[in-house]
């Protein structure tokens, strides 16, 4: 389990938009392929490790405005946890956000690859945090998504 807090620059309500939205999280999230809703609560989830193709279903199990938002594996090849939690600070003109993560296997002990992958979690997460604080408060958070009639990706700007 990885756990790291970062202080984000903008209002609870903006960060808690940006950051309760897991088909953003290969926007800053290094690590992480794809992202695709399924429906409201579930989403798919795609990465490859050590040449290997990763992919598991995630649940939203807390989504508390502005507050928390929570999801775990349901199922695939890789089960995550994962927590997110929103703290106003300045009067609410600032936000801490405090991430912890978790990726295990189902099964046995990890491959070397997918060890040296949950190994780096606490500070890979402190990049991704870094990464997604620069690009929110610069108003640059972009969300890229497939064409769904072509293989080429778009970019679409995300306001903050």
């Amino acid at each position: 389990m990885a756990h790291e807090r970062i202080e984000i620059d903008l209002p609870l309500a903006k960060v808690y938009e940006l950051l309760s939205n897991p088909v953003y999280f290969p926007n800053f999230m290094e690590r992480i392929d794809e992202v695709e809703k399924v429906n409201s609560q579930t989403f798919k989830f795609k990465t490859k490790i050590g040449g290997e193709d990763f992919e598991w279903t995630s649940n939203v199990i807390d989504n508390l405005r502005n507050t928390r938002f929570a999801w775990i594996t349901i199922n695939g090849n890789l089960n995550q946890t994962g927590t997110l939690r929103f703290t106003p600070l300045d009067n609410g003109e600032r936000t801490r956000v405090d991430f912890s993560l978790d990726y295990r296997t189902f099964y046995g002990e990890p491959e070397e690859d997918l060890a040296k992958f949950i190994e780096e979690l606490p500070e890979q997460i402190g990049k991704d945090l870094a990464r997604f604080k620069e690009m929110a408060e610069a108003g640059t958070f972009r969300e890229e998504t497939a064409d769904s009639d072509e293989s080429s990706a778009e970019e679409k700007e995300v306001t903050v």
